[in-house]
């Protein structure tokens, strides 16, 4: 505010003595006489009034909204703009000399109009195409490195959606060795996962908090390298659409449990890395007339019916296994079943 007050003043006295002259030039005489003072007494004052109402909006507040945009702006377009305004400001004054000797009004005013127009040609052409030039720089002088980032690690870079995070089992699968190469989360990902963190709804922010636990151990205990990355896609607003396209520049994988992403993924022909398909498909393989060690937790849906389930979570039911819940028992397999949701598995108590 105090700013403010000072710009206030300033332009009080500035539109005051414009104001002063406008009052001069209409009454015609720049003396103290009556007949001059009725015009540029109101004529001061009036500038006065102005010069105090509009400082503000002239000077300190546009100045903040310049201030404000500047630190919202990212500091690879603060350089391309930068960069923009000194080629076209270069153009422009070569273009002056000769833009000078046209005859009146065009020798006077052209030079001016070439350096705004140059200048905001120049900063429009390297904010927009930044990503290009610096590719085609790249290109000229051999590194390539804007197309494709370059990653420690065997083989090809994994990219992680939320829904694996939020899982919490990649932080056990990472410790394996199944996964050769280092697993890239993007920045925006990230991001969902923190939005999910702040939710109001306790479920969501809980699963949100979880996938935030699961990343802190991922960089602590994985073994191999987990990057958090600032690669973004333009002009595509969605987070599976941005992993999409990521995925094809990059030409790796999506690890993801969203069946959704799944599918658009495959239809897009982005290999997708499945955690759901992977518990599926190691999970133990029994026959019909094995035996297996099974814990009776819980009664089943048909009456005698007990649950029971394996290590790797595949439901046991238990013909007749109502009575020993809460037992460890051997039971015969008697038939396999596969579902969308899982094997199960039923069977009968040995000797029952």
């Amino acid at each position: 505010m105090a700013v403010d007050n000072i710009f206030r003043v300033i332009g009080s006295i500035i539109f005051g003595i414009i104001g002063w002259y406008l009052g001069t030039a209409i009454a015609g005489s720049s003396s103290f006489e009556l007949t001059t003072l009725r015009w540029t007494i109101p004529f001061t004052l009036a500038g006065a009034v102005i010069g105090a109402l509009v400082a503000p909006w002239i000077t300190t507040k546009p100045a903040r909204q310049l201030r404000r945009i500047v630190t919202q702006l990212p500091a690879k377009q603060l350089v391309a703009g930068t960069i923009g305004l000194a080629v076209g400001l270069v153009i422009a004054a070569l273009l002056a000399l000769p833009l000078s000797r046209l005859p009146a009004p065009f020798g006077d005013v052209l030079p001016a109009v070439g350096a705004v127009l140059f200048g905001y040609l120049g900063i429009t052409v390297m904010v927009l195409r930044a990503d290009d030039i610096a590719a085609l720089a790249g290109r000229r002088w051999g590194h390539d490195h804007a197309s494709e980032p370059e990653f420690k690690g065997d083989g090809k870079p994994v990219l992680l959606d939320s829904s694996v995070i939020i899982d919490g089992r990649i932080a056990d699968i990472s410790q394996t060795g199944f996964i050769m190469g280092p697993m890239l989360i993007p920045r925006f990902v990230l991001n969902e996962v923190q939005y999910i963190a702040d939710s109001p709804d306790t479920l969501r922010r809980n699963r949100g908090r979880r996938g935030l636990d699961m990343l802190n151990k991922l960089q602590r205990e994985s073994a191999v390298p987990v990057v958090i990355t600032d690669m973004d896609v333009k002009n595509v607003r969605t987070v599976d659409d941005k992993l999409i396209q990521l995925a094809k520049k990059l030409n790796c994988p999506i690890m993801t449990n969203d069946f959704n992403l799944n599918q658009v993924a495959q239809l897009q022909g982005v290999k997708v890395l499945n955690i759901n398909a992977l518990a599926n498909a190691v999970k133990v393989l029994v026959l019909p007339g094995e035996s297996i060690q099974v814990q009776i937790i819980d009664e089943g849906k048909e009456p005698g019916q007990g649950v029971g389930y394996l290590d790797d979570g595949t439901m046991v039911v238990v013909e007749h296994g109502y009575r020993y819940i809460n037992q460890q028992i051997e039971v015969q397999v008697t038939k396999v079943l596969q579902t969308n949701a899982g094997r199960m598995i039923f069977g009968q108590p040995t000797g029952g």
